[in-house]
Protein backbone atom coordinates (compact mmCIF):
# COMPACT_ATOMS: atom_id res chain seq x y z
CA UNK A 1 0.00 0.00 0.00
CA UNK A 2 1.33 3.30 -1.14
CA UNK A 3 -2.14 5.40 0.08
CA UNK A 4 -4.62 5.53 2.69
CA UNK A 5 -7.46 3.11 3.42
CA UNK A 6 -8.73 5.38 5.92
CA UNK A 7 -12.39 7.31 5.47
CA UNK A 8 -12.46 10.90 5.63
CA UNK A 9 -14.80 13.84 5.94
CA UNK A 10 -11.97 16.04 4.23
CA UNK A 11 -8.58 14.80 2.75
CA UNK A 12 -5.68 16.09 0.60
CA UNK A 13 -2.48 14.58 -1.11
CA UNK A 14 0.94 16.03 -1.62
CA UNK A 15 2.24 13.67 -3.91
CA UNK A 16 5.70 15.77 -4.60
CA UNK A 17 5.73 14.79 -8.08
CA UNK A 18 5.76 18.55 -9.45
CA UNK A 19 8.46 19.95 -6.76
CA UNK A 20 11.67 20.82 -7.32
CA UNK A 21 14.03 20.91 -4.19
CA UNK A 22 13.78 24.60 -1.99
CA UNK A 23 13.60 26.66 0.80
CA UNK A 24 9.94 26.48 1.41
CA UNK A 25 6.96 25.88 -0.74
CA UNK A 26 3.29 26.30 -0.19
CA UNK A 27 0.51 23.00 -1.19
CA UNK A 28 -3.03 22.79 -1.04
CA UNK A 29 -2.60 18.84 -1.12
CA UNK A 30 -4.22 18.43 -4.71
CA UNK A 31 -6.83 21.03 -4.42
CA UNK A 32 -7.77 19.76 -1.31
CA UNK A 33 -9.88 22.28 1.55
CA UNK A 34 -5.98 22.24 3.39
CA UNK A 35 -3.21 24.67 2.95
CA UNK A 36 0.24 24.21 4.18
CA UNK A 37 3.82 25.11 4.05
CA UNK A 38 7.02 22.86 3.87
CA UNK A 39 9.63 24.81 5.07
CA UNK A 40 13.45 23.80 5.82
CA UNK A 41 14.42 23.56 9.91
CA UNK A 42 18.16 23.83 9.15
CA UNK A 43 18.67 26.86 6.41
CA UNK A 44 18.58 24.49 3.72
CA UNK A 45 16.43 23.28 1.16
CA UNK A 46 13.27 20.96 1.64
CA UNK A 47 15.07 18.27 -0.72
CA UNK A 48 12.82 16.83 -3.16
CA UNK A 49 14.92 13.74 -5.02
CA UNK A 50 13.52 11.71 -8.57
CA UNK A 51 12.25 8.39 -8.05
CA UNK A 52 15.39 5.95 -7.10
CA UNK A 53 15.94 2.77 -5.38
CA UNK A 54 14.94 5.02 -1.70
CA UNK A 55 11.59 6.77 -2.56
CA UNK A 56 9.31 7.53 -5.09
CA UNK A 57 5.66 5.76 -4.82
CA UNK A 58 4.86 3.47 -7.77
CA UNK A 59 8.37 4.06 -9.04
CA UNK A 60 7.46 7.50 -10.48
CA UNK A 61 7.58 11.05 -9.60
CA UNK A 62 9.12 12.40 -6.61
CA UNK A 63 9.76 12.38 -3.06
CA UNK A 64 10.79 14.33 0.03
CA UNK A 65 13.64 13.56 2.31
CA UNK A 66 15.51 15.05 5.15
CA UNK A 67 18.91 14.32 5.91
CA UNK A 68 20.68 14.59 9.80
CA UNK A 69 21.74 18.31 8.67
CA UNK A 70 18.78 19.12 6.69
CA UNK A 71 15.11 18.12 8.16
CA UNK A 72 12.18 20.10 7.46
CA UNK A 73 8.69 20.97 8.82
CA UNK A 74 5.19 20.94 7.57
CA UNK A 75 2.82 23.62 8.91
CA UNK A 76 -0.82 23.66 8.16
CA UNK A 77 -3.26 26.68 7.79
CA UNK A 78 -5.94 24.24 10.65
CA UNK A 79 -5.33 21.42 12.79
CA UNK A 80 -6.27 17.95 11.29
CA UNK A 81 -6.40 14.87 13.16
CA UNK A 82 -4.77 12.05 10.31
CA UNK A 83 -1.54 12.21 8.98
CA UNK A 84 -0.33 9.54 6.68
CA UNK A 85 2.52 8.76 3.96
CA UNK A 86 4.64 6.02 2.99
CA UNK A 87 7.63 6.14 4.77
CA UNK A 88 10.05 4.26 2.55
CA UNK A 89 13.51 2.89 2.90
CA UNK A 90 12.83 3.00 7.02
CA UNK A 91 15.73 3.10 9.24
CA UNK A 92 15.82 3.65 12.54
CA UNK A 93 16.72 6.90 12.79
CA UNK A 94 13.85 8.21 10.92
CA UNK A 95 11.55 10.98 13.78
CA UNK A 96 8.75 12.93 12.91
CA UNK A 97 6.98 15.43 15.32
CA UNK A 98 3.24 16.81 15.80
CA UNK A 99 2.44 19.95 17.04
CA UNK A 100 -0.19 22.27 18.03
CA UNK A 101 0.03 25.58 18.55
CA UNK A 102 3.85 25.23 19.15
CA UNK A 103 3.36 22.36 21.86
CA UNK A 104 4.95 19.24 20.97
CA UNK A 105 1.90 16.83 21.28
CA UNK A 106 3.94 13.47 20.09
CA UNK A 107 6.91 11.94 18.77
CA UNK A 108 7.51 8.68 16.24
CA UNK A 109 10.43 6.28 16.89
CA UNK A 110 10.58 4.25 13.94
CA UNK A 111 11.58 1.31 16.25
CA UNK A 112 8.64 0.45 16.83
CA UNK A 113 7.18 -0.43 13.04
CA UNK A 114 10.69 -1.62 12.74
CA UNK A 115 9.86 -3.99 15.86
CA UNK A 116 6.17 -4.99 14.19
CA UNK A 117 7.46 -5.78 11.10
CA UNK A 118 10.14 -7.82 12.37
CA UNK A 119 7.74 -10.11 14.52
CA UNK A 120 5.51 -10.80 11.67
CA UNK A 121 5.51 -13.68 10.26
CA UNK A 122 7.95 -14.62 7.60
CA UNK A 123 6.22 -14.53 4.75
CA UNK A 124 4.53 -11.20 5.69
CA UNK A 125 7.66 -9.27 7.13
CA UNK A 126 9.25 -10.05 3.60
CA UNK A 127 6.45 -8.31 1.62
CA UNK A 128 7.54 -5.36 3.58
CA UNK A 129 11.49 -5.05 2.67
CA UNK A 130 13.12 -4.13 -0.67
CA UNK A 131 11.32 -1.35 -2.80
CA UNK A 132 7.83 -2.65 -4.10
CA UNK A 133 8.14 -3.16 -7.83
CA UNK A 134 11.30 -4.15 -8.33
CA UNK A 135 11.49 -7.55 -8.17
CA UNK A 136 8.83 -10.61 -7.38
CA UNK A 137 10.89 -11.48 -3.93
CA UNK A 138 12.74 -9.34 -1.25
CA UNK A 139 16.26 -10.76 -2.11
CA UNK A 140 15.11 -9.58 -6.05
CA UNK A 141 14.25 -6.08 -4.81
CA UNK A 142 16.30 -3.03 -4.76
CA UNK A 143 17.34 -1.87 -1.35
CA UNK A 144 16.40 -5.14 0.26
CA UNK A 145 17.57 -4.52 3.72
CA UNK A 146 14.82 -1.61 3.98
CA UNK A 147 10.98 -2.01 4.61
CA UNK A 148 8.60 0.25 2.46
CA UNK A 149 5.27 1.12 4.60
CA UNK A 150 2.12 3.06 4.67
CA UNK A 151 1.86 4.78 8.55
CA UNK A 152 -1.25 6.15 9.32
CA UNK A 153 -1.55 8.68 12.25
CA UNK A 154 -4.50 9.01 14.19
CA UNK A 155 -5.19 11.65 16.87
CA UNK A 156 -8.03 10.66 19.27
CA UNK A 157 -10.27 12.42 21.33
CA UNK A 158 -10.91 15.50 19.87
CA UNK A 159 -6.99 16.14 19.41
CA UNK A 160 -5.84 18.01 16.01
CA UNK A 161 -2.43 19.31 15.04
CA UNK A 162 -1.55 21.91 12.77
CA UNK A 163 2.75 21.44 11.86
CA UNK A 164 4.67 18.02 11.62
CA UNK A 165 8.90 17.96 11.90
CA UNK A 166 9.99 15.24 9.80
CA UNK A 167 14.06 14.42 11.18
CA UNK A 168 16.90 11.94 11.09
CA UNK A 169 18.93 11.47 13.91
CA UNK A 170 22.43 12.37 13.22
CA UNK A 171 23.54 9.48 14.84
CA UNK A 172 22.52 7.01 12.03
CA UNK A 173 24.02 8.97 9.22
CA UNK A 174 21.03 8.03 6.77
CA UNK A 175 18.01 9.75 4.96
CA UNK A 176 14.34 9.94 5.62
CA UNK A 177 12.58 9.66 2.62
CA UNK A 178 8.66 9.56 1.85
CA UNK A 179 5.94 10.37 -0.92
CA UNK A 180 1.92 10.89 -0.53
CA UNK A 181 1.64 13.08 2.67
CA UNK A 182 -1.62 13.22 3.32
CA UNK A 183 -3.66 15.21 6.07
CA UNK A 184 -7.44 15.16 6.95
CA UNK A 185 -10.19 14.91 9.34
CA UNK A 186 -10.64 10.94 9.55
CA UNK A 187 -14.29 8.95 10.01
CA UNK A 188 -12.81 5.87 9.61
CA UNK A 189 -9.38 3.95 10.33
CA UNK A 190 -9.45 1.88 7.25
CA UNK A 191 -7.77 -1.37 7.11
CA UNK A 192 -4.37 -2.27 8.60
CA UNK A 193 -2.11 -3.88 11.31
CA UNK A 194 -2.02 -2.14 15.04
CA UNK A 195 1.10 -1.36 16.54
CA UNK A 196 1.09 -0.22 20.37
CA UNK A 197 3.53 2.24 21.62
CA UNK A 198 6.81 1.30 23.32
CA UNK A 199 9.22 3.61 21.94
CA UNK A 200 7.16 6.65 20.80
CA UNK A 201 5.99 9.39 23.51
CA UNK A 202 3.37 11.37 24.22
CA UNK A 203 4.59 14.40 25.46
CA UNK A 204 2.20 16.75 26.57
CA UNK A 205 -1.28 16.68 28.08
CA UNK A 206 -4.03 15.07 25.77
CA UNK A 207 -7.62 14.37 26.09
CA UNK A 208 -8.54 10.85 26.86
CA UNK A 209 -9.30 8.06 25.97
CA UNK A 210 -5.76 7.25 24.41
CA UNK A 211 -4.51 10.69 22.40
CA UNK A 212 -2.64 8.35 19.85
CA UNK A 213 -3.21 5.51 17.08
CA UNK A 214 -0.87 4.14 14.20
CA UNK A 215 -1.44 2.07 11.84
CA UNK A 216 0.97 0.35 9.33
CA UNK A 217 -0.42 -1.03 5.56
CA UNK A 218 0.31 -4.29 3.90
CA UNK A 219 -0.80 -7.13 6.01
CA UNK A 220 -4.36 -7.27 5.93
CA UNK A 221 -5.94 -8.04 8.77
CA UNK A 222 -5.14 -6.83 12.84
CA UNK A 223 -1.82 -8.72 13.72
CA UNK A 224 0.98 -8.07 15.40
CA UNK A 225 0.05 -6.96 19.60
CA UNK A 226 3.33 -5.54 21.47
CA UNK A 227 3.49 -4.46 24.79
CA UNK A 228 2.38 -1.04 25.87
CA UNK A 229 4.36 1.02 28.26
CA UNK A 230 1.60 3.68 28.78
CA UNK A 231 -1.86 4.32 27.90
CA UNK A 232 -1.53 6.18 24.16
CA UNK A 233 -0.52 3.82 21.19
CA UNK A 234 -0.31 3.74 17.85
CA UNK A 235 -2.12 2.32 14.36
CA UNK A 236 -0.20 1.55 11.04
CA UNK A 237 -2.39 0.69 8.15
Amino acid sequence: MTNSSATFARVGVETFDNRASAGSFATDFGGSPFTGTYRSSTGGDVRILGSDQYGGAGNTGNYAVAFNNSGYALALDQGVNYFGYWLSALDAGNTVSFYSKGQKLFSFDANDVLRAVDNAPTADKDQYYGKPGTGATRGDRRNSGEPYIFLNFFANGGLTFDQIEFAEKPTYGGGYESDNHTVGLYTGKGTGTKVELIDSETLAPVPEPASWAMMIGGFGLVGTALRRRRPAHRAVA
